[in-house]
């Protein structure tokens, strides 16, 4: 799946700070000057979120070559990511928004219906960041199966434009 025509493509990237796993305060600022994967997803330990941050997490290092770095946002607890990376041996960085700022920041908290009950939730979207802080590509409802391998070719190319 492409990256999508966006409204925060070109943009600059919301900044934020939140924890992660340890209750560490995680902030985009930290990645200044590398590139970032900013993914949010529903819910750990779900059959697709778990198989997005393994396809995710088998690419780690590819990415850290490509001077990238990911990192996946929920709002699930930090307790939550904590048994999630244990129990799946994930090595991603994964951080807590419970109140949905972030998420809402970036227009990934939004109604969804099941069962015919509205509520709102996350939705599954990428956003890749350019080193200066520039949004370059964004998926929106992202289909997970092959994502990560989607996102290191459109880091590559973007890299390529960009002559690094």
């Amino acid at each position: 799946m492409a990256p999508s025509p966006d409204f925060f493509t070109g943009k600059t990237a919301a900044t934020f700070c939140l924890p992660d796993a340890q209750g560490t305060q995680v902030c985009l600022v930290q990645f200044q000057n590398k590139w970032v994967v900013l993914y949010f997803y529903p819910r750990d330990n779900t059959p697709g979120c778990t198989l997005e941050a393994m396809q995710f997490n088998a690419a780690l290092a590819e990415f850290a070559e490509l001077g990238a770095q990911v990192i996946g946002i929920s709002t699930d607890s930090q307790e939550s990511h904590q048994k999630f990376a244990e129990k799946r041996n994930l090595d991603i960085l994964l951080l807590s928004d419970t109140g949905h700022a972030v998420l809402s920041a970036y227009d990934s908290w939004k109604p969804k219906t099941i069962f015919g009950k509205e509520f709102f939730g996350t939705q599954r979207d990428t956003f890749l960041i350019d080193p200066s802080g520039i949004i370059v590509a964004v998926w929106r409802k992202v289909s997970v199966k092959g994502h990560a391998e989607e996102v290191k070719k459109v880091l590559l190319e973007n890299q390529k434009v960009a002559g690094k």
